[in-house]
């Protein structure tokens, strides 16, 4: 995290625009290690909740940030997704706000559930050694504090449902349609 001249920890933040993406805004924070958070429908009260979780979570002080260079490759990655143009993130990440098993489900879905494909909680359960743990794997998806990057809308029931997600059932349907997995909407 970024240092001021009295030692203090900063988190740097800032907002993508709703006709950034095909989901609506998202409020992006970095730390030093990398980004931390990405929140979905960052309209101004829950830019004000997730900002006060991030200072307490982090012990930081979170500064706007709009032009920080710390955030430039993130929003600059989001927006070639949502162009279509990219498949994969290139991002380093900080994992601070997740831990355990959570972290190793996580680090698991980011490396080994490529872009257009998907898995069942069961499956993401079994590949981390836990294959009894798919509502725990669920847990961890709700926990995700870096949904897109790290892609829990990939993450499906194993009877061809969709599941739950954070960002709302749509978000999920649009992330999936994006990625080739649904047909896009007519609309």
């Amino acid at each position: 995290m970024r240092s001021d001249e009295q030692g203090g920890q900063f988190v740097e933040w800032a907002v993508i625009g709703s006709g950034d993406t095909d989901i609506g805004s998202l409020l992006l924070a970095a730390t030093g290690e990398g980004l931390v958070s990405v929140i979905f429908h960052a309209d101004p009260a829950v830019q004000q909740k997730a900002l006060a979780q991030l200072r307490a979570q982090l012990g930081a002080e979170v500064v706007e940030a709009p032009g920080s260079a710390r955030l430039a490759e993130p929003i600059r990655q989001l927006a070639a997704y949502f162009a279509g143009e990219l498949r994969d993130f290139d991002l380093p990440l900080d994992w601070s706000l997740t831990s355990g098993f959570n972290r190793q489900v996580l680090r698991e879905l980011a490396t080994g559930v490529p872009y257009g494909a998907v898995v069942g909680y069961g499956d993401l359960a079994r590949r981390v050694g836990q294959p009894g743990a798919a509502q725990a794997v669920g847990a961890a998806m709700g926990s995700n504090p870096l949904p897109v990057v790290v892609p829990c809308h990939r993450v499906v029931e194993s009877d061809g449902g969709l599941g739950g997600f954070g960002g709302g059932l749509e978000t999920k349907r649009v992330l999936l349609a994006l990625e080739g997995v649904l047909p896009r909407p007519l609309f």
